[in-house]
C-alpha cells in the first residue's frame, strides 16, 4: 500500500469511527427523552388529563386533518404529539386532498433531548423544559 492508499483507509476509518461516536450519543439522547416522555404521560394520567384525538396540522395553512392518534399535545401550535404509549409524533404534514377526506398517517419519530435543535433562535429548547411547561398550563 502506498502512502496515499493509507491515508484513505486512515480517513474512512475515522470517520467510520465519528459516525459510530455520533450514533452512539443520538441513541443516548433518544433513550433520555423517552424517559421523559414516559413520565410526561405517567403524570398527565394521574392528574385525569383525558387523552384527545390528535390531527395533524398542514404547515402555514391553519388546516389541520385526522390522525389515527390519541395522546396529548406538546406544544401549543400542536406541531408535536405524544401517544398515550409515550410515542413522539411530528405533527406537520404536507398539504392533500386525499387526507382532507380520510385523514392522515402519521409515524412515531425519535425523540430529541433539545426540541427544534437548528431552528431559528428561540425556537428550541430542552424537552424535559417543553414538557414542564405543558404540564403547568
Amino acid at each position: 500500500m502506498g502512502d496515499q492508499e493509507n491515508w484513505r483507509a486512515e480517513r474512512r476509518e475515522a470517520a467510520a469511527a465519528q459516525a459510530a461516536a455520533l450514533e452512539r450519543r443520538k441513541a443516548g439522547e433518544t433513550a433520555q427523552a423517552r424517559e421523559l416522555l414516559v413520565g410526561f404521560v405517567e403524570e398527565m394520567k394521574s392528574r385525569g388529563v383525558e387523552p384527545e384525538e390528535l390531527r395533524a396540522q398542514v404547515v402555514g395553512t391553519g388546516t389541520s386533518y385526522r390522525t389515527q392518534v390519541t395522546g396529548w399535545y406538546l406544544k401549543k401550535n400542536r406541531s408535536l404529539g405524544v401517544d398515550v404509549d409515550a410515542n413522539f409524533y411530528i405533527l406537520a404534514v404536507p398539504a392533500s386532498l386525499k387526507a382532507r377526506v380520510t385523514g392522515v398517517r402519521v409515524t412515531p419519530s425519535d425523540p430529541p433531548l433539545d426540541v427544534g435543535r437548528g431552528a431559528r433562535d428561540g425556537e428550541s429548547m430542552p424537552m424535559a423544559q417543553l414538557l414542564r411547561l405543558r404540564l403547568d398550563s
